[in-house]
């Protein structure tokens, strides 16, 4: 079995305490798009100090409360990216605007109407960047023990910067992974 084999739209590939790469040291990416060519994510738990309304000012009251734009990752940072949680019984599939990505998750369409959508989504989040990884890059990783993958759930789309969402998210797992939550931020200081 590949070691990738968990990574589906909707899972989440949870940095391993030992992966110290500044981009996604102690991060949660959220996987948009997993095939042969490669894989597509935002990291959900990096906001930037650029309010939404500065760049994107018809989205900006409607994005979830911080309204900052959150770093999506290393790559093409000056294209957003915008995921939805969608309201429960929302048929995603017969929404204009939206593209469906696991269960009440969906990647919107910022050329679309604002108003039309809103009322249809429980929170929105805009992203800087995305994070990729071309054909076999995420497979070598994730052997190498870099990142450990998980099932997502649509609030983490959501969770506030004042939320440990790494934390969180390996907790949620049981023994023996979520006892990497405990993993000090700088070894040095523990």
């Amino acid at each position: 079995m590949r070691p990738d084999a968990d990574v589906e739209p909707g899972s989440l590939l949870v940095a391993a305490p030992t992966l110290v790469d500044p981009n996604f040291r102690r991060t949660v990416v959220y996987v948009i798009d997993h095939r042969g060519e490669g894989t597509l994510g935002v990291v959900l738990n990096r906001p930037s100090e650029v309010a939404v309304h500065d760049v994107l000012p018809v989205w900006g009251p409607h994005v979830t409360r911080p309204q900052a734009v959150y770093i999506g990752g290393p790559v093409e940072q000056k294209t957003a990216l915008c995921l939805a949680a969608m309201r429960t019984g929302q048929d995603l599939a017969s929404l204009e605007g939206v593209v469906a990505v696991h269960g009440p998750v969906a990647l919107v369409d910022l050329d679309a109407d604002p108003d039309a959508l809103v009322p249809k989504v429980r929170g929105l989040r805009v992203f800087a960047g995305y994070s990729g990884w071309s054909e076999g890059q995420l497979v070598g990783e994730v052997e190498r023990g870099d990142w450990i993958v998980v099932k997502g759930l649509p609030d983490d789309v959501l969770t506030p910067p004042g939320v440990d969402l790494w934390g969180r998210v390996l907790r949620r797992q049981g023994m023996p992974t979520a006892l990497l939550a405990t993993f000090p931020t700088d070894v040095r200081r523990n």
